[in-house]
C-alpha cells in the first residue's frame, strides 16, 4: 500500500476560480440565485486550481495591501548577474552587450556537461631547480575530470591559460582562425569599392593593403551570418531606393518625394520634387554566396551524408548536447565548449501596490535577504492529523462510509490574539463528495509573546487554559476520544486544536441511482486519477486588532505607542488533503 502524507494547500486570491460566468443578455434564473451558495465554493478538482494553490511556504505577504502574494502575482526585478561557477559579478552594461554566458574562463563539457578545467600539454619540470622555474607554457587546454574529454579532440588549444572566451571565440573546431566581424567589414568595403571605382583605383588599393581573401562557400557561425545578411540587405536597399532631399530613402518620411512635393505646394503652388527621385524603384535581388550571408544547410550535403555512412549512429549529437550548443551542431566532432549560463539575484514586488516583498543581498557569496516579506509570518499554519493514530497504522486508507475525526492544528505567528473562523460545505464538490462537519468553528488563538508571559498572567486564566489542556491529554490517555461540539480539543499558548469529522465517499458506480450525485449520472466513467483522494475546502476567516501603521509580522517587535489599534481582517480559501478511499 502506498502512503499518504495529509497537506494543506493554501489559495491565492489573485485567481478566482469559484466565480460564475454567463452570456450577456442572459437574465439569472430562479435556479442560479438559490445554487450562488454552492457556485461560490471553491472545487480543488478543478483545471484551474492546480495553477491557483501553493503550500504556505511559497507564498509572500503583502504590508500595504494586506493580502497573500503568489508568484503569479508579483513582479521580478533583477538585482545582480554572476557566473555560478567563479561567483564573479557581472555588470548589466556586460550582459547586454556580451550575453548572458561567462566570459572568463569557465566553461562545461560538450559531452557530460561537468566543469572544465584549464592544463598545459607540456609536462612539469622535474630535477635540481624545478621549484625555481617559471610557470608552465603552452599550449594550454580544456580537460574534462568526469568523461576525460580534452578540447586537444577537436583541435582546439589556447596560448594563454586565463582569458579562454576570447581566445575561443576566435578558433574553430579543428583550429583554423574565426575571421573576426572586423576583418569581414573591411572585406565589404574592399568589394565596395571594387564595383563603385575603376580597375585602377582597385590595384593601388591592393598595393596599399593586401586584401582578405574570403570563402564564397564557407560554413558561417549565426552571427558572422547575420552581419553579411544585415550588410547585404542595407545595400541593396540604398541601391534600390532613392534618396531624397533631407536624407530619408524610399517613399516614407518628411524627406520623401511625396511629403516635400504637398508641403512646398501650400507656398509655391507647383511642384517641389525632384525628378530623379521620382524615378521607379530598382528590384532588389536575393543573397547568393557566404560573403552575402546565404548559408546552406550542412546536413543536405553530400558531405554530412558521407560522414553518417562511414563513422555511423555513434558520430552524432544527441538531443541533450544539441540542446546544449548555441550553433547547430549533427556531429560529435561539432560540439564546442560551453560558457556557463550567468544567474540572477531578484527582488520581488506586489503588482497592486508595487511595494517590496522580497529582496535578496546584492553579494553573490551571501544568502541572506534584506526584506523577505513571507506569509508563514503572517498567517496561521495548519497541521493535519488524525485524532486517532492507531486506527490507520493497519491501513493508510479511509473506509468508504465510515467517520473519521481528524485534528487541524492553527498556530498564530502574530503578536497578537486573533479571532479564527471556519467555513466548509456540508459536501464538497465532485462526483464523489465528501460530508464535513467542524466541530468547533469558531475560536481564538493566543498572542505569539513570549514563554514567560504565559506564566505570569492571571491564575484564574491560567488555571483554566492548563485545566484544559490536562483535562483533554487524560481523557486521551484513558482511551475516551470523545469531542464536543463547539469546544475546542486542545489549546497552547499560540496554537489551538480542533476535530474535523469526515464521512469518506464510496467510490462504486454501480450503485443505486439515489445514491449518486448529479455529476455521477451526468459522466458515468470509471474512477479517473485522484478522484480517490479526500481534499476538503475550507473558507477561513481571520481578524484581528493591530497598530496602526506597524507591522503585525511576528520577526519584529511592537511600537511604543500601543493605545492606536485598528481591525484588521484577512480571508482565503486552504484545501486539506486528508487521505486516500479504499476502493469497495
Amino acid at each position: 500500500m502506498t502512503s499518504f502524507t495529509p497537506y494543506t494547500y493554501f489559495l491565492c486570491p489573485c485567481t478566482d476560480t469559484s466565480t460564475s460566468t454567463r452570456n450577456l443578455g442572459d437574465s439569472p434564473s430562479a435556479e442560479s440565485e438559490e445554487n450562488s451558495d454552492d457556485e461560490r465554493t471553491f472545487d480543488p478538482r478543478a483545471a484551474r486550481s492546480n495553477y491557483s494553490l501553493y503550500p504556505l511556504e511559497h507564498l509572500l505577504y503583502c504590508e500595504d495591501c494586506h493580502q497573500i502574494r503568489c508568484p503569479r502575482c508579483v513582479l521580478d526585478e533583477i538585482v545582480t548577474w554572476y557566473c555560478p561557477n567563479c561567483l564573479f559579478e557581472v555588470p548589466s552594461s556586460t550582459v547586454k552587450s556580451e550575453g548572458n554566458r561567462c566570459t572568463r574562463s569557465c566553461f562545461q563539457c560538450p559531452i557530460c556537461v561537468a566543469p572544465l578545467s584549464v592544463s598545459s600539454l607540456e609536462a612539469p619540470p622535474e630535477g635540481l631547480g624545478a621549484e625555481l622555474a617559471s610557470g608552465q607554457n603552452g599550449p594550454f587546454v580544456l580537460n574534462c575530470a568526469y568523461c576525460m574529454w580534452s578540447s586537444k579532440e577537436i583541435e582546439i588549444q589556447f596560448d594563454k591559460p586565463n582569458g579562454i572566451f576570447a581566445q575561443l571565440a576566435k578558433i574553430k573546431n579543428g583550429g583554423e582562425p574565426i575571421i573576426t566581424a572586423k576583418d569581414r567589414r573591411k572585406d565589404r568595403e574592399e568589394r565596395g569599392k571594387r564595383h563603385f571605382s575603376g580597375s585602377s583605383a582597385a590595384e593601388e588599393y591592393q598595393e596599399s593593403e593586401a586584401p582578405i581573401t574570403l570563402d564564397p562557400n564557407e560554413r558561417l557561425d549565426p552571427e558572422s551570418q547575420f552581419s553579411n545578411l544585415k550588410a547585404f540587405y542595407q545595400t541593396q536597399m540604398a541601391e534600390s531606393s532613392p534618396v531624397s532631399a533631407l536624407g530619408f530613402t524610399g517613399d516614407y518620411g518628411y524627406g520623401s518625394p511625396g511629403a516635400l512635393s504637398r508641403i512646398m505646394g501650400l507656398y509655391t503652388g507647383g511642384s517641389f520634387a525632384d525628378k530623379k527621385s521620382k524615378s521607379k524603384s530598382g528590384t532588389m535581388r536575393e543573397a547568393r554566396d557566404a560573403l552575402e550571408g546565404l548559408q546552406i544547410d550542412p546536413l543536405s550535403s553530400s558531405e554530412a551524408i558521407t560522414k553518417l555512412s562511414t563513422e555511423g549512429w555513434e558520430s552524432t549529437a544527441s538531443c541533450a548536447q544539441r540542446h546544449e550548443q548555441t550553433t547547430h551542431t549533427p556531429f560529435i566532432s561539432d560540439l564546442r565548449p560551453i560558457a556557463y549560463l550567468l544567474r540572477t539575484k531578484r527582488s520581488k514586488r506586489c503588482k497592486t501596490c508595487r511595494h517590496i516583498l522580497s529582496k535578496p543581498e546584492s553579494k553573490v557569496q551571501t544568502t541572506r535577504f534584506r526584506i523577505r516579506l513571507v506569509a508563514l509570518n503572517y498567517i496561521p499554519s495548519i497541521i493535519i492529523k488524525p485524532l486517532q493514530p492507531t486506527l490507520l497504522t493497519a491501513s493508510t486508507l479511509l473506509t468508504p462510509l465510515k467517520p473519521v475525526q481528524f485534528l487541524l492544528t492553527f498556530k498564530n505567528p502574530l503578536f497578537d490574539a486573533v479571532k479564527v473562523t471556519l467555513a466548509t460545505p456540508a459536501k464538497t464538490p465532485g462526483r464523489f463528495p465528501t460530508k464535513v462537519t467542524v466541530l468547533c468553528p469558531q475560536f481564538e488563538v493566543g498572542a505569539n509573546t513570549d514563554v514567560w508571559d504565559e506564566a505570569l498572567r492571571d491564575n484564574n486564566t491560567k488555571s483554566s487554559l492548563s485545566g484544559e489542556k490536562r483535562r483533554t491529554k487524560a481523557e486521551a490517555s484513558e482511551g475516551q476520544h470523545q469531542a464536543e461540539a463547539g469546544k475546542v480539543w486542545e489549546r497552547g499558548r499560540n496554537w489551538v486544536s480542533v476535530v474535523v469529522e469526515v464521512v469518506p465517499p464510496s467510490l462504486r458506480i454501480d450503485g443505486s441511482e439515489w445514491l449518486k450525485s448529479e455529476e455521477m449520472k451526468r459522466d458515468g466513467e470509471e474512477v479517473r486519477d485522484g478522484e480517490d483522494v479526500v481534499e476538503i475546502p475550507v473558507f477561513v476567516r481571520v481578524e484581528w486588532e493591530g497598530e496602526a501603521g506597524g507591522e503585525e509580522s511576528g520577526l519584529g517587535g511592537g511600537g511604543k505607542d500601543k493605545e492606536v489599534r485598528e481591525k484588521r481582517e484577512l480571508a482565503y480559501w486552504c484545501v486539506l488533503g486528508l487521505g486516500k478511499v479504499a476502493l469497495d
